[in-house]
C-alpha cells in the first residue's frame, strides 16, 4: 500500500507497507530464538491431516456427523494458518526527497508493526501526524534512518 501524504511544511511524504514473509532479528529476540524454522510447523501440518484422515476411514457407515462438527474441525484445522497470516509483521516507510529550497532535508523513516489491522492504524497515525507537525510521530512504530 502507498500512499502520499503532504505535511504541513508543504513536503511530499511517500507512506508505504511490506509485507515482511520473516520475522525480523531483533537485538531483543536474539538470545530466545531458538525456532527451529518451517520444520515443526510441516509436521504438525502433516500429523493434522494424518488424524483427520484417519478419523474419516476409521468412522462407521452408520455414523451420523453433525454439520457443526465438520465445521468445528475446519476451524480447528485453519486457526494456526489464519493466526499467522493475521499476525506477520510489516514494515511501513516514511520517506520525502526534501523542499526544492533545500531548508528541509530528505528524511528516511522506517518500522515494523506486527498485524494487519495494526500496520493500519500506524499509517494513518504517521499520516495525521506528517499531515499536522511534518513528521512522523515520535512515539510511534517509526523511527528515523540515516
Amino acid at each position: 500500500m502507498n500512499r502520499l501524504v503532504t505535511g504541513a511544511d508543504g513536503r511530499q511524504w511517500t507512506l508505504r507497507t511490506e509485507l515482511e514473509w520473516r520475522t525480523p532479528a531483533t537485538a531483543d529476540d536474539f538470545e530466545r530464538d531458538v525456532a527451529g524454522g518451517y520444520v515443526p510447523a510441516a509436521i504438525m501440518l502433516v500429523v493434522m491431516l494424518v488424524f483427520v484422515v484417519v478419523l474419516v476411514v476409521w468412522m462407521p457407515e452408520d455414523v451420523i456427523v453433525p454439520n457443526w462438527v465438520l465445521l468445528a474441525l475446519l476451524l480447528v484445522v485453519l486457526f494456526f494458518p489464519l493466526r499467522w497470516v493475521l499476525r506477520r509483521p510489516w514494515k511501513v516507510v516514511a520517506e520525502t526527497e526534501g523542499d526544492a529550497s533545500g531548508e528541509h532535508p530528505a528524511e528516511h523513516w522506517v518500522g515494523t508493526v506486527r498485524g494487519m489491522f495494526a500496520v493500519r492504524g500506524e499509517v494513518a497515525r504517521a499520516k495525521r501526524s506528517i499531515e499536522q507537525v511534518s513528521l512522523p510521530d515520535f512515539d510511534g512504530a517509526l523511527k528515523p534512518v540515516e
